[in-house]
């Protein structure tokens, strides 16, 4: 009988990081080196992007999306199968690797935890920005003390001891523990635990962003978002009024991209596709470095629904058509983790929310702008007044923080 593990992916955004011969010798060594590691880096940041896109296509093909938002880290979710994947062994891991587009002939699970811990370490810097992971463990089982270095070393894991068999007493833990970590945006992460289980594995991000330029709380108010042809909602509708923002229109997919940054080095990108399916389908990492490198500043009257979603997705039966399949089964290999028991995934559940306001941050008082009056011209409008797609990305590496599709705000 296999003793369960459970991993739990948590994110929660609140919007709207000797001589000269032997000394040039060894220099060129010192830069061969770097290259070869800024290569692995790059190669786990492409893999992780691809991978990102890969998942939403999934999620957002599944019967019970259709219609609803969707919303997830893919970030949170790669930190989190790659820091399971620590303690995978044979084909498990290798399904794993695989299925988080890594080469394994390219790269190595040190390779995998080094790009993870710089990335989390440069996080842990940035004042708006909380992410990494947390181990909870039942007091009588043991794992394999090499795992939980690395945990700690590459993925920031936190450690603590739990006696499952205490359901309600574990589940108060484990929820007041990531409350406190989402800033209370995911407070009840656990509804009932299972007695057998011995590992929690969890992985957060809290993003709190403020807009570069903010919206004018007197400008909000109510208008029409048109779900569909035949459905329609009133939302509470913000407002900028002859604004200048960098756009794009991409021809090909009939998509208007506009980029919204925050006073930091990350991005909200905000796609109003003509066709939402023919998006989705193309949609690519090379789209979004394409909109980032050829937006153009252009003067824009624009509405953006305010709102606040919260998703949950179950990811068993996605990760198992993307081939990630043995972990939830009898043939799983987590011998990395324990030698003596045997261990099987039993869930891997992803609960993301996301609030878009004026400021950017649901916490912060609202600031007004002041306008300059113009002699009168036409400004175009830019409304997101029906369905669209939302990508928070790091501009300089293009990582993807949070990506999404907003059906109706106000679900």
């Amino acid at each position: 009988m296999c003793a369960a593990l459970v991993l739990w992916i948590l994110s929660a955004v609140v919007c709207v990081g000797g001589g000269h011969h032997h000394l040039g010798y060894a220099k060129e060594n010192q830069e061969t080196a770097v290259d070869s590691w800024d290569n692995r880096n790059s190669l786990v940041t492409s893999a992780s992007t691809e991978f990102a896109y890969r998942l939403y296509r999934k999620l957002a093909g599944l019967t019970e999306s259709q219609g609803k938002n969707v919303f997830f880290s893919p970030f949170s979710v790669s930190v989190a199968l790659a820091a399971l994947s620590v303690g995978a062994r044979g084909e498990t891991h290798r399904q794993l690797f695989s299925g988080l587009g890594f080469n394994s002939s390219q790269l190595a699970q040190t390779d995998v935890d080094q790009a993870f811990r710089i990335l989390l370490a440069s996080m842990q810097s940035h004042k708006d920005i909380s992410a990494g992971t947390a181990v909870f463990v039942d007091s009588f089982f043991k794992p394999q003390p090499e795992f939980l270095d690395v945990l700690k070393q590459s993925y920031y894991a936190e450690g603590f001891n739990l006696n499952f068999t205490k359901t309600t007493e574990s589940s108060n833990t484990i929820n007041k523990y990531v409350s406190g970590k989402t800033n209370g945006k995911i407070d009840k992460l656990v509804e009932s635990l299972d007695p057998d289980t011995v590992m929690y594995l969890i992985s957060y991000i809290y993003y709190k962003g403020k807009w570069a330029t903010p919206f004018d709380p007197r400008l909000t108010g109510p208008e029409d978002f048109n779900i569909d042809e035949k459905n329609k909602v009133v939302v509470q509708m913000m407002k900028i009024e002859e604004g200048n923002f960098e756009t794009y229109h991409d021809q090909i997919l009939n998509t208007t991209v506009l980029h919204l940054p925050f006073n930091n080095s990350y991005s909200m990108l905000l796609l109003l596709p003509n066709n939402m399916e023919t998006l989705e389908k193309a949609i690519s990492p090379a789209h979004v470095t394409k909109w980032l490198t050829w937006k153009k500043p252009s003067e824009y009257t624009i509405y953006v629904p305010k709102f606040s979603i919260k998703t949950s997705h179950e990811l068993n039966g996605v990760l198992t058509e993307m081939g990630i399949a043995d972990m939830f089964g009898n043939r799983a290999n987590f011998s990395g983790i324990s030698e003596k028991q045997n261990l099987v995934v039993s869930a891997v559940v992803h609960k993301a929310s996301l609030d878009v306001d004026e400021v950017g941050a649901t916490a912060a008082a609202a600031t007004g702008i002041g306008f300059i009056p113009l002699s009168y011209h036409f400004v175009p409008e830019l409304k997101f007044n029906r369905p669209f797609m939302v990508i928070v990305t790091e501009r300089n590496t293009k990582h993807t923080l949070f990506m999404g599709k907003i059906v109706n705000p106000n679900i």
